[in-house]
């Protein structure tokens, strides 16, 4: 098959487009940046792609809320386009900024609605740290399961966080319980043994290392499909073994923990 073709959707404060392009061109990928306002335009352009991917930064400034605007732009003007996107069998990955877009959306979490005018509480969402203040740390990470394709493979991953609004919330308990149930919570924060601490009853680890007090310690949850992603944790910035911050301690390995997420989103159309 031909190299798969990657759409990095950008809008206006997105800032880590250039960056999340060249780790999908590192996996393997051909990756374009495309602007919100020319998919808007035509919409058709996504059916070009085999991946599409929201990247993380501060779309619209986040000025009513973290990847509020970028979220309704989606949900009322290109739900039916996404909707197909995703019957394709194509994947959708979002990061930071746009895991928020995505859970906004409706992408991840909710069905995409047959009329923009449908507003259903969404299951989950994404709310300010408990810090109370911008997060910019490097955290462990471990994944659950084998749901998800891009964490294929994948036990345990150290990444840099960047964010304010990344505490993630179900929206009763009851929905928490049913999304770990089936298995989407993929990916969790713990220390660096991978052995989660803390009360054992409510499963968390402490504060820094679950770095915004999200439930269940949860830093990424995938669909029903496994082939939509949305994680807080930044990957396009662990791609090479220099990144790493202890890399001249001989910390780190061969390449960076996040390559092989972009590796395994290129080798599902390989």
């Amino acid at each position: 098959m031909p190299t798969p073709r990657v759409l990095i959707l950008r809008a206006p404060g997105t800032n880590c487009d250039v960056e999340t392009a060249y780790a999908f061109e590192q996996a393997g990928g051909q990756a374009q940046r495309v602007h919100i306002n020319r998919v808007l335009e035509q919409p058709g352009i996504l059916s070009d792609y085999q991946i599409l991917c929201v990247p993380g930064g501060f779309s619209y400034g986040d000025d009513i809320a973290a990847g509020r605007i970028l979220a309704n732009q989606i949900r009322h003007h290109l739900a039916d386009c996404l909707g197909q996107f995703r019957a394709d069998g194509k994947l959708i990955l979002g990061i930071c900024n746009g895991f928020q877009v995505l859970i906004k959306a409706g992408v991840l979490l909710d069905a995409i609605p047959d009329r923009p005018s449908e507003n259903p509480t969404p299951p989950a969402t994404l709310t300010w740290n408990d810090s109370g203040k911008f997060e910019d740390r490097w955290v462990h990470l471990k994944v659950e399961g084998d749901k998800s394709v891009f964490l294929s493979g994948i036990r345990r991953m150290y990444l840099p966080v960047a964010h304010a609004e990344g505490k993630f919330v179900a929206r009763d308990a009851q929905q928490l319980t049913t999304l770990e149930q089936a298995s989407q919570l993929v990916l969790r924060y713990c220390d660096k043994d991978a052995q989660e601490k803390g009360d054992q009853q409510n499963n968390e680890v402490p504060y820094p290392l679950n770095p915004n007090g999200s439930q269940k310690n949860v830093a990424g949850v995938c669909d029903t499909t496994g082939r939509v992603l949305g994680l807080m944790p930044h990957p396009e910035r662990h791609i090479d073994p220099t990144q790493h911050p202890h890399w001249t301690r001989g910390a780190g390995g061969p390449s960076g923990d996040g390559l092989t997420i972009f590796l395994n989103a290129v080798a599902y159309f390989r």
